[in-house]
């Protein structure tokens, strides 16, 4: 099973920064770099809550299932 995030793709069209998105978030830029280059193991409902207000989302325009082939 493959879950990709989309959370780079969100903030390009945004027009936000990491940096931005770290402090309306309250997250760390590292937990959120980690996050956005799909190195997460996991994410926290209350943390994708955040991400989805602040970028105006569903959390389906951050994360994505791909199936392997």
């Amino acid at each position: 099973m493959a879950i990709v995030v989309n959370l780079d793709v969100m903030m390009a069209k945004r027009k936000m920064s990491l940096n931005e998105l770290s402090e309306k978030v309250d997250l760390t830029l590292s937990n959120l770099s980690i996050l956005k280059t799909g190195k997460a193991k996991a994410i926290r409902f209350s943390t994708l809550e955040a991400i989805c207000k602040v970028l105006e989302c569903q959390p389906g325009d951050i994360l994505e299932f791909l199936p392997e082939k």
